[in-house]
């Protein structure tokens, strides 16, 4: 019988982090200081990030070394599988083989702790005590959750209001690992208390949560730093591992895809996939569609403008060139709450100005209605996140059944919906709105 997971040995696990930054036409545009407007120094980060990661946001290095501490947490689920979604190309009748590369099988359930060891790790190492973050679905919270619980270190979590009400076993996920977990806006800082004295009733977004997260690091002189789930050079870097050992599970399987396709909030996920196919692309080696999938209701890439924006709602970030609908943006509170961002990556956006990248925007209702079919299918239930790469697979598929062409299609399951049957509970009472 043909194989239906392709599985590496975990002595396959890549031993290094890819950096696309060497490889990007044109260079990427140099982030500047919020308050001067000059490019920043790596100096400047030095409040909210080790030097260890500092070091990684301004390199140059085509290749950054894993460190064994983190392989070695690595292991309790990677080598992530990539698994054929046979069952899914029969319901669809297409001639399209579709591969999903899933990493809803590390503890916390999706990509993220891929960046939350190491950054946790580096942390440690520099003497920190305490990270503090932001988070919209719980995912990014609950696995640096997770990882400072490996290491020892106290995490607090600013969650974005809307999804603190629509996620609690994401909260208590979060909760469990040993995370203290504050609605956002708050009133423990500036930031939180402008946001409520203009609107009480604030639903809050990821903008304004990392403002909080962000003035109370900077705060901390020193005991505490901040820690980002995507965006950021360093992190996309770390989400690599996702792409380099899928590039060998292709081999295993004989096949190379054509397409490549992930969703896309800030990022890191699309990103960890689809950079090492790029790489090979800009090598010389064989060309991918690289498609990005964002919601319709946060079109970041397909309606956002290219130019300098902060990060964050009140202005306290580093100013980056990347697409933006602008930084005081509150987008509606659809499930899909990792994607629920103003801005997207710099590297992304980078690369879709030249070209070497499609964006697309899907609303809410037709992403779960792809969930379902997968799920009906599959026997996973995908994210609300994940929802958006298995639409835009399912729409590749049936377009290649219409010309009746062979195609290999690969997609980032990044995350299981295990903790937001809510989502799928009001897509079915009909509640979603997009």
């Amino acid at each position: 019988m043909p194989n239906t997971k392709f599985l590496l040995a975990e002595d396959r696990i890549p031993t290094t982090w890819y950096n696309v930054i060497p490889d990007l036409p044109g260079g990427l545009p140099p982030m500047l200081h919020p308050g001067t407007k000059e490019p920043i120094t790596e100096a400047d980060l030095e409040p909210l990030f080790p030097a260890e990661l500092i070091a990684q946001e301004f390199s140059t290095d085509r290749e950054v070394d894993i460190p064994g501490a983190v392989i070695d947490i690595y292991r309790q689920w990677r080598p992530a599988p990539l698994i054929r979604a046979r069952r899914l190309e029969q319901a669809l009748d297409t001639p399209a083989r579709i591969y999903f590369k899933y990493e809803g099988v590390s503890p916390a359930g999706s990509h993220k702790p891929n960046t939350a060891v190491p950054q946790a790790y580096y942390n440690k190492r520099a003497g920190v005590e305490r990270l503090i973050t932001e988070t919209g679905a719980g995912q990014w919270g609950s696995s640096l959750a997770l990882a400072c619980s490996y290491f020892g270190l106290a995490c607090e979590v600013y969650m974005v209001k809307v999804s603190y009400q629509q996620k609690p076993y994401r909260r208590g996920l979060m909760e469990t690992f040993g995370a203290s977990v504050t609605a956002s806006p708050s009133e423990l800082t500036a930031a939180g208390r402008a946001a409520l004295a203009a609107d009480p009733d604030s639903t809050g977004s990821l903008g304004l949560a990392i403002s909080e997260a962000v003035e109370v690091a900077a705060a901390s002189g020193g005991s505490a730093k901040y820690a980002l789930g995507s965006v950021l050079n360093h992190v996309l870097m770390h989400q690599t591992i996702i792409g380099q050992e899928a590039l060998l599970q292709m081999e295993l399987a004989d096949d190379y895809p054509d397409i490549v396709i992930g969703a896309a909030g800030g990022g890191s996920n699309f990103g960890g996939l689809a950079l090492p196919f790029l790489r090979e692309q800009l090598g010389g080696g064989r060309s991918v569609r690289a498609i990005a999938v964002e919601p319709s209701s946060c079109p970041t890439m397909t309606k956002g403008g290219y130019e300098y924006d902060f990060g964050d709602t009140a202005g306290l970030t580093p100013l980056t060139k990347m697409h933006t609908l602008g930084h005081d943006f509150v987008p509606p509170g659809i499930h899909a709450g990792g994607l629920r961002y103003h801005g997207m990556a710099p590297i992304i956006s980078a690369l879709k100005e030249a070209d070497l990248l499609e964006a697309r925007a899907v609303p809410q209702t037709a992403c779960f209605e792809a969930g379902v079919t997968f799920a009906r299918n599959e026997g996973i239930v995908p994210a609300p996140e994940s929802t958006h790469a298995v639409r835009a697979a399912i729409d590749e598929a049936l377009k290649a059944k219409e010309e009746g062409a062979e195609r290999s299609i690969l997609f980032t399951l990044s995350g299981h919906g295990h903790f937001d049957m809510q989502a799928y509970i009001d897509y079915f009472a009909g509640k979603l709105q997009d």
